[in-house]
């Protein structure tokens, strides 16, 4: 891809950003991926956030939605980030994908592949040292951590109920996952 190329491609990003609000639109391979936000999407990023910030030192700082360019072809905007405060402080709508320390991301009917198979790839290349998936759809949580240019060599899920613990850089993070929301649809197949 080369510069124009990418310039184009951005410029298209944030057009689309301006016409459909309520999507979440990213750079995955080299397309424009726009997701609806559904609420219990939103719902989870507001309670794990919320729990997570008040557990971070006070050199980081957790965003979310915010681009984090990978290469020409990848831009994610994790749902949520966590990256130093001074950086946070700059207030941007972009950052370095290498300031990421962790990372997480709540699963859409639309964003399976990317959150279980695209994402993690890139985020353990990347050097990222733990990525959470929260999925309603499934109603568990997938830990991942020691990063590799392969991927992630660790790997757990748990079902939504207990305190999910997260030994991380950051020193211990809990995510209750008691009161994450469900999909319907998950409760049936359980």
């Amino acid at each position: 891809m080369t510069v124009s190329d990418l310039d184009r491609l951005h410029s298209q990003l944030s057009k689309l950003e301006d016409m459909f609000p309520g999507y979440l639109t990213e750079i995955v391979e080299g397309s424009i991926v726009m997701n609806p936000v559904r609420p219990f999407h939103g719902k989870t990023i507001l309670r794990v956030s919320a729990s997570l910030e008040g557990q971070l030192p006070p050199e980081w700082a957790l965003v979310s939605d915010v681009a984090f360019p990978f290469d020409e072809a990848n831009e994610f905007c994790p749902d949520i980030a966590v990256i130093p405060a001074e950086a946070e402080d700059e207030n941007r709508s972009s950052y370095p994908a290498d300031l990421i320390e962790f990372v997480a991301e709540v699963v859409s009917p639309e964003s399976v592949r990317r959150d279980y198979e695209i994402k993690p790839r890139w985020y353990a290349a990347r050097g990222i040292a733990n990525y959470v998936i929260l999925d309603p759809l499934q109603g568990h949580a997938v830990t991942m951590w020691n990063p590799g240019l392969d991927g992630y060599r660790g790997r757990d899920t748990a079902p939504y109920g207990p305190d999910l613990t997260v030994d991380s850089p950051l020193g211990k993070l809990t995510i209750p996952t008691a009161h994450l929301p469900v999909d319907p649809k998950a409760r049936r197949q359980a």
